[in-house]
């Protein structure tokens, strides 16, 4: 028998369109390894273990059972796989974040030093972090001159496998091993605070996305204006495949392929993610710094009090309906649609007066879509702090998206239980109505939107003034 390479999964959790597995296959029979790496699994909330875990089941069953899952350091059981099958290649999809790029770095000395070659084959993303540039030649720093180098630079089609994998079995967990490593770095934070419930899903592993992305291409030109209307389901919610590679954006884009300008739109929609990525690759601090280093002077609000804010907007009970529907929505499903999410970071940011990575850390926490790059940075957009030309005196005003977004409510009284027979337009004011007219149950406002709104601008001239 040829001596087997092992190829490494990581966010690439599919055997379709899988260039890193074209590579390990190609002359050799093939160690399919999945590391469940305590440090990463740490911070990995428990709603994102358990989609983790249906996701990998998924991968396992696709393989006739061949995927090995080892725990412990990434170097460490890779030496161990090596050793025992005497592969002499392990073969990854390379990783753009920070954790991912140093481990990546010491995983390769660490091969090395038992004559292993560690192969980087193909990238999470369509066109590869580092490529897109400026006219001037330089990284671009808002979304428009990337989108258009990214354009120009060319997204590949997709590729199907040459052939069959023949599959090498060794000992192996079970994907529900990683449930005694996932969440042990819990926030101090978070104290008080529930967890997501969410453990069952619609759609899993690659099947289920492709059954998605399917459903999906039959309203797709409803996209462009049907995005921002939460109470209709108009999104992809291809977010949480994208994340964990069971669809890899080349397969979304060349299966979205249109002239509409729905079409369109969904496209710029999946460059925003390229974007982001890009970013964090050029700025790996922008993760927990402010890209705009400024706005570190950003006043913000600390002690008992924020802290207290901060879990009633955590909790779904900030008395602004759009706002605790959508953080409801997170608890409920792991999931928050994107034009809601935006809502929720502007109203903690701008009328709580906290600090963004509060936010972004229950975000990261919650989301089984949780990417590092996307959520930073999208936090760091609605906050002003990051890639907007123009940021921090954007403002939402969330009765305002509401009666915008969803005009009957359908959003709002599908997640919070206490107006869910209120009418409309009354279920998407602060308290759900005011006086006689407010729900039992359902809380007071927390702040008064518009003081809060001025007194954000305030603190923003504070950090504008010369100094």
């Amino acid at each position: 028998m040829k001596t087997p390479a092992v190829m490494w999964f990581r966010r690439d959790l599919r055997l379709s369109d899988q260039r890193a597995l074209e590579a390990a296959s190609a002359t050799s029979p093939v160690i399919g390894l999945f590391v469940l790496d305590p440090v990463l699994l740490a911070g990995c909330g428990p709603a994102r273990a358990h989609y983790l875990v249906v996701t990998l089941r998924a991968l396992r069953e696709s393989m006739n059972g061949a995927l090995v899952l080892r725990v412990g350091g990434p170097g460490e059981v890779l030496r161990e796989v090596c050793r025992e099958s005497g592969a002499t290649r392990v073969v990854i999809t390379e990783d753009f974040a920070p954790y991912g790029r140093a481990r990546d770095e010491r995983v390769e000395e660490e091969l090395a030093s038992i004559g292993v070659e560690l192969v980087r084959a193909d990238t999470p993303y369509a066109v590869r972090p580092g490529t897109a540039r400026t006219a001037a030649g330089t990284p671009p720093k808002v979304f428009t001159p990337f989108f258009r180098s990214w354009e120009a630079s060319g997204v590949p089609g997709p590729q199907p496998l040459s052939s069959d994998p023949q599959w090498v079995t060794l000992s192996s967990l079970e994907p529900e091993h990683l449930f005694d490593y996932a969440g042990r770095a819990r926030p101090e934070l978070f104290a008080g605070l529930e967890d997501p419930r969410a453990t069952t899903f619609e759609d899993v592993g690659e099947a289920g996305a492709w059954a998605r992305l399917e459903e999906f291409l039959t309203r797709v030109d409803r996209y462009g204006e049907g995005r921002n209307q939460p109470g209709e389901e108009l999104t992809s919610r291809l977010s949480p495949h994208l994340r964990f590679g069971t669809l890899h954006p080349r397969q979304v884009l060349a299966a979205a392929q249109g002239s509409s300008a729905s079409a369109g739109v969904f496209r710029s929609e999946v460059a925003w993610r390229e974007f982001y990525g890009d970013v964090l690759f050029h700025h790996p601090e922008s993760a927990w710094r402010a890209l705009q280093t400024s706005m570190e002077r950003l006043r913000v609000d600390e002690g008992p009090l924020a802290h207290e804010r901060f879990r009633a907007w955590a909790r779904g009970e900030t008395g602004y309906p759009l706002v605790d529907a959508g953080m409801r929505q997170l608890l409920a499903e792991g999931w928050m649609h994107n034009r809601v999410r935006m809502v929720c970071a502007s109203f903690l940011v701008k009328h709580l007066h906290l600090d963004w990575r509060w936010g972004a850390r229950w975000f990261l926490w919650c989301l089984i879509d949780a990417d590092l790059a996307s959520n930073q940075h999208g936090w760091q957009w609605t906050a002003g702090t990051g890639t907007d030309a123009a940021p921090f005196h954007r403002v939402f005003n969330p009765t305002l998206q509401a009666e915008r977004f969803d005009p009957d409510g359908v959003y709002v009284r599908r997640y919070v239980a206490e107006l869910a027979t209120v009418p409309s337009p009354q279920c998407l004011q602060p308290g759900g109505g005011a006086g006689l007219l407010a729900p039992a149950g359902y809380p007071a406002p927390l702040v008064d939107a518009a003081r809060e709104r001025d007194e954000a601008l305030a603190r923003f001239a504070e950090v504008r003034a010369p100094r």
